[in-house]
C-alpha cells in the first residue's frame, strides 16, 4: 500500500523527466567514485549549503523584520521533509 501523497511514476512518466536532463559527465563520475567516501559527500554538503544561504537570503526579503534564529527555523523547517502527526 501506497502511503505517500505522490503517485507512483511509470516507464513512461520516468523517461520524459530522463529526456531533460543534461548528458552524463562520465570523468566526473569517475572522479568522485575514486574519492574515499569521507570526500565524496563536500560536493553535496556545498549544494546544500548554498541552497539554504539562498533561501534565507530571500526569507530575509520577505519577511525583514525576523531574527536570525526565526529565519534559520524557516530554513530548516523548508529543508526538513519530516511532518510530525497531529495529536
Amino acid at each position: 500500500m501506497n502511503t505517500l501523497s505522490q503517485p507512483i511514476l511509470d516507464d513512461e512518466a520516468i523517461s520524459a523527466i530522463v529526456r531533460g536532463l543534461p548528458p552524463v559527465d562520465w570523468v566526473q563520475v569517475k572522479l568522485i567514485a575514486n574519492l574515499p567516501p569521507a570526500r565524496r559527500i563536500v560536493p553535496g554538503l556545498r549544494a546544500q549549503a548554498f541552497a539554504m544561504a539562498a533561501l534565507r537570503g530571500t526569507l530575509r526579503k520577505r519577511y525583514p523584520d525576523l531574527s536570525r534564529s526565526e529565519l534559520n527555523m524557516k530554513v530548516l523547517a523548508h529543508f526538513t521533509p519530516v511532518r510530525l502527526p497531529s495529536p
